[in-house]
């Protein structure tokens, strides 16, 4: 049996199976913290919402990426895959904060590409900053 985990097409199901658990759980946690729901948003055409969620699909895989390339178990991948999401959620409530002359949120359900373009780049950059920082125990 040991040998069916080393195998390596089962390790990468394996890590591909948690990581797709992962984002879905991250996304439907981003869900409940804005106040729109973004699949709504993004079927009316909301090209702002579409660019803020697609930049924080990015992020969470892109951090799995990296935990997944510094971590042999998926225990420990799947560790450092949510503390990496806890951070990204963290530099999100940033963002919101250090822009007082404007919600986030509402500019960005109102339609605002800008804002939207600048969520996306936030969430993709502070990936890699954070996948940088991921490294095995």
């Amino acid at each position: 049996m040991e040998e069916l985990f080393e195998n390596p097409f089962i390790q990468t199901a394996g890590q591909y199976s948690v990581a797709v658990l992962a984002l879905i759980v991250c996304l439907t946690i981003f869900e409940f913290l804005t106040p729109y729901k973004n699949w709504e948003q993004i079927k009316a055409g909301n090209m702002a919402v579409a660019l803020a969620t697609g930049g924080k699909i990015f992020g969470v895989a892109n951090i799995f990426h990296f935990s997944i390339l510094h971590n042999d178990s998926i225990l420990l991948m799947s560790v450092w895959g949510a503390f990496g999401f806890a951070l990204l959620m963290l530099g999100y409530l940033i963002f919101e904060f250090l822009t007082p002359m404007f919600k986030v949120d509402e500019e960005i359900e109102n339609g605002n590409k800008a804002v939207g373009f600048i969520a996306f780049v936030l969430s993709t950059g502070l990936s890699f900053v954070i996948g940088g920082g991921i490294n095995s125990m």
